[in-house]
């Protein structure tokens, strides 16, 4: 089709001149199809060095940040097995105590060097006493687990009390107090509030 010359009036500039300093119309070249095509393809990924490199130490602040939280008793990153008013209790509770299960891996470990000399004997009485010793251990996270159950229920009342906080609180009184997690919030004898 040929364009009628009587549609375009003579007085209109047409695209990429310049009137009075200034230029009329977009100024450019308009792209091909193909150009247009390429400008909008990009990866559903970006796979950059330095955008893994950016992902990964966001990634490394926001773990620091819940590991730093979480060892703090910040209940924003407690996991759902340490949240809560009775597991916070619970926690302070056996911190503030002395229990025989902290001793298990030191004793383990001793156990351990005493299988390396060669007497006999001190070998067998190594093992039966570490055996002796887990049976107090055993007691003693027994008893715990009782008399934290009678501590929440006078606190927070039978009706209310979680089930599992005498597990929790048997299981706390094992680990070597400078390991746990969440870190106790307060020292020996101090009872909680």
């Amino acid at each position: 089709m040929a364009k009628n010359s009587e549609s375009v009036p003579n007085d209109v500039p047409s695209e990429g001149t310049v009137l009075n300093g200034t230029p009329v119309g977009k100024g450019r070249a308009t792209p091909s199809r193909a150009e247009q095509e390429a400008a909008r393809k990009r990866p559903l990924v970006a796979d950059t060095k330095e955008a893994k490199a950016r992902a990964k130490a966001d990634l490394a602040t926001q773990r620091e940040k819940a590991r730093v939280g979480m060892a703090n008793g910040d209940p924003r990153y407690l996991p759902a097995r340490d949240q809560g008013a009775q597991r916070k209790f619970v926690r302070d509770w056996v911190d503030a105590g002395w229990h025989l299960g902290e001793a298990v891996m030191p004793a383990m470990v001793l156990v351990i060097l005493a299988t390396f000399l060669p007497i006999a004997a001190l070998q067998y009485y190594a093992f039966v006493g570490l055996w002796i010793f887990i049976f107090f251990v055993i007691g003693d996270m027994v008893l715990t687990s009782i008399t934290v159950k009678r501590a929440v229920k006078r606190k927070f009342g039978a009706d209310k009390m979680e089930k599992g906080l005498g597990w929790y609180a048997a299981m706390r009184t094992v680990q070597m107090r400078f390991l746990r997690l969440p870190k106790p919030q307060v020292k020996r004898g101090q009872k909680p509030a």
